[in-house]
């Protein structure tokens, strides 16, 4: 969950290529599943449950602009945990941002329902998207943009070998390390 009372400051995360990739472990009976046509409506409301929408409706309208026009591309690259009934229960996106001349690896929207949370299955989906990326994207730095209202993924970041960037930037993303480092020292005792 988003913890919206402290105030909003984006913050960009790097992982370095040269860092190996642990095997992801899923809870027994849990598993991955791949993106499938309609999906979009599981993606949705795990983000919305998450706070990052204000309803689902919005959540699907954003992946629907996002990532639809590039639908060749979803099967391999939106990634879920499913229960061991079915349920889904987290997402990651293993995409790419525009950057100039260069294309760069990222990892985008991980949410994990609240039900679910604290099982393992966002370090199992960090971990997988990694090796996603590598695949699809070949060995580069992965980048991601996250918040200050995110502080707890952040600190699920750091344990998968993500560092914060003090200045650096990757797509449209803004930088405000300066503004964000005090609330996240403060929740994360760095």
């Amino acid at each position: 969950m988003l913890d919206k009372s402290i105030p909003y400051f984006n913050v960009i995360m790097k992982r370095s290529a040269a860092l190996p990739v642990p095997v992801p472990v899923l809870p027994a009976g849990y598993s991955f599943a791949a993106f499938t046509e309609g999906d979009e409506t599981h993606w949705a409301d795990i983000e919305a449950a998450v706070g990052e929408f204000e309803d689902g409706g919005e959540a699907k309208g954003y992946f629907h602009d996002a990532y639809l026009p590039e639908r060749d591309q979803l099967s391999e690259r939106v990634l879920f945990a499913r229960t061991p009934d079915g349920e889904y229960a987290g997402t990651v996106t293993a995409w790419w941002n525009d950057d100039g001349d260069r294309r760069v690896a990222s990892l985008h929207w991980l949410a994990v329902k609240p039900g679910f949370q604290g099982l393992g299955l966002g370090k199992a989906l960090v971990r997988q998207c990694l090796l996603t990326l590598a695949r699809t994207e070949g060995k580069q730095d992965v980048y991601l943009h996250t918040q200050t209202w995110s502080y707890k993924a952040v600190g699920l970041y750091l344990q998968t070998g993500f560092e914060i960037e003090p200045t650096s930037s990757f797509g449209s993303y803004r930088n405000d390390y300066e503004q964000a480092m005090p609330w996240l020292r403060e929740r994360l005792n760095r």
